[in-house]
């Protein structure tokens, strides 16, 4: 075949694209991956890794940078997606008054 369509595994980082170098340098570093740089996020060869084993090391790259609290990571159709926890306000509960306690002459039936 001369026009072998390349398998590609993409990360779209979301809000997190100022950490795309980061990301790129620590696949690189730690797990010998080659990545490209793209304007949506970087792009990989799937022949060097599966795409549910890139959500694991992007999961590890999460922790790494302490940003497991905010952001998840997930797979659809060979797109490895940075997500962003969404937070709900928390409801106030009201403060329930409770019924007065009894005194010292109802206690002793005066």
């Amino acid at each position: 075949m001369l026009f072998k369509h390349k398998n590609v595994v993409k990360v779209d980082l979301g809000d997190l694209d100022a950490e795309k170098a980061n990301l790129a340098n620590f696949l690189h570093s730690q797990f010998k991956l080659n990545s490209s740089i793209t304007p949506k996020g970087l792009e990989l060869n799937m022949e060097e890794v599966p795409a549910y084993s890139l959500v694991r090391m992007v999961t590890k790259f999460l922790h790494h940078k302490n940003l497991n609290s905010t952001h998840w990571a997930s797979m659809e159709n060979n797109v490895v997606k940075i997500n962003k926890f969404k937070l709900t306000a928390k409801k106030k509960e009201k403060h329930v008054k409770s019924k007065p306690h009894q005194t010292l002459t109802q206690s002793w039936g005066l």
